[in-house]
């Protein structure tokens, strides 16, 4: 093959930026992917997912920005891969996933200072969709359904502790990014069946309950993972493919609908979790190659566009 598609093929996957801005930071210490993250505080939650030789678990792990490094937190009451996370009013919740059958699972939690309570259980099960917060209510989108890709969205009332739909996006789809930012609901990549990820991007606005297409995500894939930053954009980063996993690392301005590039993640990887803590992005765990692949990487990147 010709030195200069080689080349081609591998900037496909990430190296049209620089990756020098980003940190190393401590391994967690049970290698999963396919995992569900949370920030509350300077902490980060990192649950369930696969663990080397395809089992799912139950492990939580926590992650201190402030100290920079990782703790044991209480097991989830169930073994979950896939699963949805999301933080209401200082408090994580967990949503769904696979259970190890393979099945979706309905089940819904909290945690409190040292274990996990049960709340009303999603209406249907839900795995490998997003999860975003708007005005104290839970928005779990996209995914897998027991009748496949699901249409609806499901929207969990913290305070009433109560479940109801709502339209879902467009482009049905799984292994997708999710993130709410400046009153709306944000839907990026995915995929309907590997290895070909998409670049659909949509949006969804709770008070006219109508979803709108945005300029598609530059670099089509799935497994991704995406979050809100402190300056209201939305970041996709990771994710996988025909060609392996990705290294891209994008930035959507709603005030302007555009794109941009950020510094490449120097690990590639897929099914990992994503938050923003004040100014700093950060990637936890994940598969550094397509399929079940498991790593404890942990990294981070000091954004440049936050208030100060």
């Amino acid at each position: 093959m010709p030195v200069v598609l080689v080349i081609l093929l591998l900037c496909a996957m990430g190296c049209s930026s620089p990756r020098s801005d980003w940190d190393t930071l401590a391994e967690a210490r049970v290698p999963r992917t396919e995992v569900a993250a949370a920030a509350v505080g300077e902490r980060i939650v990192v649950a369930g997912g696969f663990v080397a030789g395809g089992s799912t678990v139950a492990t939580v792990e926590v992650f201190s920005t402030e100290s920079g490094e990782w703790t044991a937190g209480p097991d989830l009451p169930v073994a979950v891969n896939h699963a949805m996370a999301a933080t209401v009013d200082g408090t994580v919740f967990v949503f769904g996933g696979y259970l190890d059958d393979d099945s979706p699972s309905t089940g819904a939690y909290r945690l409190s200072e040292s274990s996990w309570e049960t709340v009303a259980p999603l209406p249907s099960g839900r795995a490998a969709g997003a999860a975003a917060v708007l005005d104290g209510s839970v928005y779990v989108f996209g995914g897998i359904g027991p009748g496949g890709l699901a249409a609806e969205m499901v929207v969990y009332d913290v305070a009433a502790d109560r479940w109801s739909s709502a339209p879902g996006p467009p482009t049905r789809r799984e292994h997708l990014g999710g993130a709410a930012a400046g009153g709306s609901l944000y839907a990026v990549g995915g995929r309907t069946a590997f290895p070909d990820g998409l670049a659909a991007f949509e949006s969804y606005d709770p008070t006219t309950r109508r979803w709108t297409s945005q300029p598609p995500l530059p670099t089509a894939r799935g497994g991704l993972a995406a979050t809100a930053t402190c300056a209201g954009h939305l970041v996709a980063a990771g994710g996988e493919g025909g060609l392996g996993t990705f290294a891209q690392v994008e930035s959507f301005d709603p005030t302007t609908s555009t794109w941009r590039t950020l510094a490449a993640m120097p690990s590639p990887r897929h099914g990992l979790g994503l938050v923003a803590v004040g100014p700093t992005l950060y990637t936890l765990l994940g598969g550094p190659d397509p399929g079940l692949h498991v790593a404890p990487t942990t990294e981070s990147l000091t954004l440049d566009n936050c208030p100060a």
